[in-house]
């Protein structure tokens, strides 16, 4: 069996019975852990040992661990900046900045592939244009050239811990006010004026090997009516077309209201997934996860299966205690350790 296009989460710290019962249905390839489903690293690394002894193929197993407020485990685990305080520091020190970024993507992916995890959705691409709640000090900074920089370097950091790289949220989402979790956003601004700003650090990510992208639930009428998500124009024609990306597409939470505009869970999964995404994700409602995996009809394309392959963490992962133990971890996580950090969680993608 190979992997299917739908991720889900699951309830708790252990699998239950209806869990098992979901991920071993044919349509589902992935699982997004969140806070509830950590209690320890010895909990954490047995969980996804469950989750990947289901299948013959593995099924995925990815988490937001972005740091600051989108930090999903911590007990055992270093505090993770916030993005925005590499940026302050990029502001008189670059050089300091690319280091740090670079040992703060070592130390988050050591730490995750240890416990078993493939990749966090990170890094945030989206320029900081200050009126975004929910993007905020997610954001690297408001230059979109010293994003990507910062971005390239944890992207380095990532790669040397084991673990590949989801940019988001395509094409940007820090222009609108509206929160896409409880609202759906929409961006008026003109093409030419994304395309110079807003679409750079994800143009340059590209070139620098981003692995995979995640589309915000916004609307740009100005390109297409429908949030980028759901949009072949922007998944199809300006992501993959004019900017030659062949990596992964990830929908964001199909829960969320911005997806709504989409009609039921069966019509947005069917719609993310004909506009070019590859996977889509349906969190924190198993209600929904059960009505999409009984109404989804979908023949997964080769392509996609490979790009979704390609997602698997490095093998050989270093365990928790392994990591301990090596003085190049333990000088990046203190370096690490001592960048400001951010406070309470944002609950979802």
């Amino acid at each position: 069996m190979g992997l299917g296009p739908v991720m889900l989460d699951v309830l708790g710290t252990e699998l239950t019975d209806d869990d098992v019962a979901r991920l071993l249905h044919p349509l589902t390839g992935g699982v997004i852990l969140f806070r509830r489903n950590f209690v320890s690293v010895a909990q954490l690394t047995e969980l996804t040992s469950a989750i990947r002894a289901l299948r013959p193929a593995p099924l995925l197993i990815a988490v937001d661990h972005e740091g600051g407020r989108v930090q999903r485990f911590h007990e055992g685990f270093t505090r993770i900046p916030a993005m925005r305080e590499l940026g302050r520091i990029w502001d008189h020190a670059p050089q300091r900045a690319r280091h740090l970024a670079h040992q703060t993507g070592y130390v988050m992916a050591a730490e995750l592939r240890g416990c078993g995890v493939d990749f966090s959705f990170t890094p945030v691409l989206d320029v900081d244009h200050g009126q975004s709640s929910v993007i905020g000090d997610r954001a690297f900074h408001s230059d979109p050239q010293a994003i990507a920089e910062l971005a390239h370097h944890l992207l380095k950091g990532l790669k040397q811990g084991g673990m590949h790289t989801v940019g988001k949220h395509f094409p940007g989402h820090g222009y609108v006010t509206a929160d896409s979790h409880l609202a759906i956003p929409v961006d008026d601004r003109p093409f030419v004026d994304i395309e110079l700003c807003d679409l750079l650090p994800f143009r340059q990510m590209i070139a620098f090997g981003m692995t995979a992208v995640m589309p915000a639930h916004v609307i740009y009428p100005a390109v297409d009516s429908r949030p980028a998500g759901f949009s072949p124009v922007w998944l199809k024609t300006i992501l993959r077309d004019r900017m030659g990306f062949e990596g992964c597409i990830f929908s964001d939470d199909l829960s969320m209201e911005g997806a709504s505009v989409a009609g039921g869970i069966v019509e947005r999964a069917s719609a993310a997934l004909n506009a070019g995404c590859d996977m889509v994700l349906v969190c924190n409602k198993p209600e929904s996860a059960d009505e999409l995996l009984h109404g989804l009809h979908w023949e997964m394309p080769v392509t996609s299966r490979a790009r979704l392959i390609q997602m698997r963490g490095m093998p050989h992962p270093v365990s928790m205690a392994k990591l301990h133990e090596d003085a190049q971890f333990l000088k990046a996580l203190h370096e690490v350790a001592g960048v400001g950090i951010s406070s309470p969680e944002l609950p979802l993608t």
